[in-house]
């Protein structure tokens, strides 16, 4: 028998679908500030850590995301919502209970699986509760999981793990994700397919090839897919690595470590996010929609010499400082992209097309981004660099890639007009 008090509460449902994304990005990123901890502990590489916090993860959720996406686009979004976040939460749990390198790694690949079952529906559930013109503001909001995220896992990880252990910070972080489950199912209805898509076909749900095909024929939808999958690459590598760098080459402990890597990582870049969904939903409204392009392509072009500067400077308050600034500019091209996304994909399109992207983000990004940085580390430490300064040195190669992204999204920008004005 259903609740009474289930009802549709656009803007409680984006708070407790914002605040699930707020919680499964801290157990997919709490790990990195544990670096040391499970170096310590199970005598590892930082090639193998960057497996464990990249690649385990990315295993079975590239191909599961689909699969569960092709069921959202028919079945109840929000159950399927639950069911993952209660999931991955107990894998999390699971993290914390390891005691061989295996034991983890296979921990890790069960939060990837209840991520790719919980996460791909919620920019779906969010697109039928709001209208297009609020949509890139609304995807902001939903991005804004990331950086707080960021803040949470690390800090608040790094003062768990530094008063009670590096396994009591993986259990604590595993309660919050059941109880927002709990809280999706009592009080958010489902919202109705399409609702603000006039002409959208809301009964036919495209094939799997047709919404793929879409993001690789419409020249807007390739370039910023080619350009958010690099910059998300460049941008997980950074961070599963920034604790560790200032712990090894400054002498930082494991709270300070976490709490400035959270802070530098979180309260900039949940400005920008969030300034960047509103300024792009501002300039399409007044008819200039090349903004939620051209933005993204403007500061990763800045991001690239910033970072690398700011992560190769020998003061770590100056590197703190500057590499704060640069997290007004890395993350502008979240909510502008999935917005536009969501807006050229059909109501029963858009679980499938977040699946996708998800999982290229998880695999490209989430993946071999921490992997690739740290067997850059590792080549630098094995020519003799002392491990600090390698580690430093292979964040700093990373952030080329940034220049690649904002060439994609300066491409975007001469085709989102006329793609805009295309039939979904």
């Amino acid at each position: 028998m259903a609740f009474t008090f289930v009802k549709e509460r656009p803007r409680l449902a984006l708070v407790l679908l914002t605040s699930i994304g707020v919680i499964g990005f801290v157990d997919r990123i709490i790990m990195n500030v544990l670096v040391e901890p499970l170096k310590i502990e199970f005598d590892l590489s930082d090639t193998q850590i960057g497996i464990v916090n990249g690649l385990a993860f990315a295993v079975l959720n590239v191909g599961l995301g689909l699969f569960v996406a092709r069921i959202a686009e028919r079945k109840r979004r929000l159950t399927l919502i639950s069911i993952g976040t209660i999931f991955w939460s107990i894998a999390t749990a699971a993290c914390g209970l390891a005691h061989n390198f295996v034991q983890l790694l296979l921990a890790r690949i069960g939060v990837g699986v209840g991520e790719a079952v919980g996460l791909p529906s919620t920019y779906s559930v969010v697109s039928d509760y709001f209208p297009p013109h609020k949509r890139a503001t609304m995807m902001s909001a939903l991005n804004l999981a990331p950086p707080i995220g960021a803040f949470l896992g690390a800090s608040g990880g790094a003062l768990v793990a530094q008063l009670y252990g590096w396994r009591a910070a993986l259990l604590v972080a595993a309660v919050p994700g059941i109880v927002l489950a709990l809280l999706l199912t009592l009080f958010v209805a489902e919202p109705m397919r399409g609702h603000h898509d006039a002409g959208s076909d809301t009964a036919t749900v495209p094939s799997l090839g047709a919404v793929l095909g879409r993001y690789f024929a419409w020249p807007t939808m390739r370039h910023m897919l080619a350009g958010s999958t690099i910059a998300s690459m460049v941008g997980f590598g950074l961070n599963a690595f920034l604790a560790a760098y200032l712990i090894r080459r400054f002498g930082f402990s494991l709270v300070e470590a976490g709490l400035v890597a959270g802070l530098v990582a979180s309260l900039p870049s949940s400005l920008s996010i969030l300034g960047a969904g509103w300024i792009s939903d501002r300039l399409a409204a007044r008819g200039n929609r090349r903004g939620y392009a051209l933005m993204p392509a403007i500061t990763l072009l800045v991001s690239a010499p910033l970072y690398a500067f700011a992560i190769t400077r020998d003061e770590p308050a100056l590197i703190i400082a500057l590499v704060g600034l640069c997290g007004l500019f890395q993350y502008t091209y979240l909510g502008p992209t999935q917005g536009t996304f969501q807006n050229m994909l059909s109501a029963r399109m858009r679980a499938t097309g977040t699946a996708f992207t998800s999982m290229i983000y998880t695999l490209v990004g989430g993946g071999f981004g921490p992997l690739l940085l740290g067997l850059v580390s590792d080549h630098y430490a094995a020519d003799g660099i002392a491990p600090g300064l390698a580690l430093g040195l292979a964040m700093a190669s990373m952030c080329v890639f940034y220049l690649w992204a904002a060439f994609h999204y300066w491409r975007a920008s001469h085709s989102i007009e006329a793609d805009y004005r295309r039939p979904i």
